[in-house]
């Protein structure tokens, strides 16, 4: 799989390790991508935050006043083919801890879901209009697949 530069700020947040995250995020980057080029080293970070630090960023950028799992700020597509650098992801570990516990499904399996989820935000893939929300699941299960993950939308 491709190497990938990770910045990983834990936070004291109990989490998996650097080379979880660095596999996820490398399955997430493999994928069949038709219309993003994926730079040659590839950088991104990871923050780990509470439950209130993710309500506080959700209802900053999203105007959501809940906490989520993951937020993705990409960087501008011109700097990522200049840089390599793809932006940051921010994954609440409470709430994922939570949603596996209510999908019946290991902890593991949600990280990498998210953290796959996270990337593919990166590169500009979203999920608001229902032809697009359907090409980034489709991708998902794929990379979850090749990570022998089950289909997190078939639980």
């Amino acid at each position: 799989m491709m190497k990938v530069c990770i910045h990983i700020d834990r936070n004291e947040i109990e989490a998996p390790s650097d080379s979880e995250f660095q596999n996820w995020v490398a399955a997430a980057l493999h994928g069949n991508h038709t219309h993003v080029d994926i730079p040659s080293s590839p950088e991104l970070s990871i923050q780990l935050v509470t439950g209130e630090e993710m309500s506080r960023l959700n209802m900053q950028y999203r105007g959501k006043a809940k906490d989520t799992n993951v937020l993705s700020f990409p960087v501008e597509p011109a700097l990522q083919a200049k840089t390599g650098l793809l932006g940051d992801i921010i994954i609440c570990a409470e709430v994922v801890s939570r949603e596996a516990a209510e999908q019946a499904k290991p902890d593991a399996h949600h990280w990498a879901h998210m953290t796959i989820h996270g990337t593919l935000h990166l590169l500009g893939y979203d999920h608001i209009e229902e032809a697009d929300a359907a090409i980034m699941e489709t991708l998902e299960v794929a990379q979850l697949a090749s990570l022998a993950i089950p289909n997190p939308y078939h639980a």
